[in-house]
């Protein structure tokens, strides 16, 4: 059982991501259904993800899933059509193979060791990629008390896609910073010889040289420094997300060594 902090908007950034990059999926598979996995002590994530994923796909369905029965009983007032709340853990129990798994501030209390067979589990109960569809996704990662700062990994069914990198910019001093919410695959491996070690150095000295950008802004700054990274890093993503605070890199680029 999780320690349960579920602050309202916590996940807003990780939502939002889903949203712009896996909405297509979920409009076009016939019954979308998203996992909040570990919601806490109360709904609000998973309340909230209902909302935003609807703005990008009106049909998507919701299933917050507890290992405290308690939790769950507490949530089923806030049932209603499209969000429901079931007692249970990673066998993730719904019917069917689900086109979302969202799992924030999960793994962190588990050893590094368990992460692949987590991750392996999770990624057998997705939707299987068929046609033009590369199947489900599951989201897992890591974000402070109130949603500044956040670290995640999307995998697919064939395993683990990208890491994304998403802040605030207004809190932020300099990208390492986003270290100490590196999800439990990777914040061990913040050490010289790591890759990620490398890409937060290599972030650390873009952001340093964007600096004369500051004067219009943080953002403009930060869009200078995703660009210069771009150089020696595979990022993935385009900078109307790098607008957003975000970077997005291929998980091939920042996988553990050993």
């Amino acid at each position: 059982m999780t320690r349960g902090t579920t602050n309202p908007n916590r996940l807003r950034r990780m939502d939002r991501w889903i949203a712009a990059v896996h909405g297509a999926e979920l409009r076009r598979a016939e019954d979308p259904v998203a996992i909040d996995l570990g919601y806490g002590a109360a709904p609000w994530t998973a309340v909230e993800l209902l909302g935003r994923l609807r703005t990008a796909a009106p049909r998507t369905r919701v299933v917050g899933i507890e290992i405290e029965p308690e939790r769950v009983a507490a949530a089923r007032p806030y049932e209603r059509e499209g969000l429901a709340f079931r007692h249970g853990g990673f066998e993730i129990p719904v019917p069917g193979r689900p086109l979302l798994i969202r799992a924030a501030n999960v793994l962190r209390q588990y050893d590094e060791a368990q992460v692949a067979a987590v991750w392996e589990r999770l990624c057998a109960r997705l939707a299987p990629a068929a046609g033009v569809s590369r199947g489900g996704l599951l989201v897992e990662g890591t974000c402070d008390e109130i949603g500044r700062r956040h670290v995640w990994v999307a995998l697919g069914p064939e395993g683990p896609r990208t890491v994304t990198f998403a802040t605030r910019l207004g809190s932020l001093d300099q990208p390492s910073d986003l270290a100490e919410r590196l999800p439990k695959a990777l914040i061990h491996r913040n050490v010289p010889g790591e890759p990620v070690h490398a890409f937060l150095r290599d972030f650390d000295r873009a952001w340093a040289a964007a600096a004369p950008y500051a004067s219009y802004g943080a953002r403009q700054r930060w869009l200078r420094a995703v660009r210069d990274l771009r150089a020696d890093w595979p990022v993935t993503d385009s900078p109307s997300r790098w607008r957003q605070g975000e970077v997005t890199v291929a998980w091939t680029a920042l996988a553990p060594r050993s």
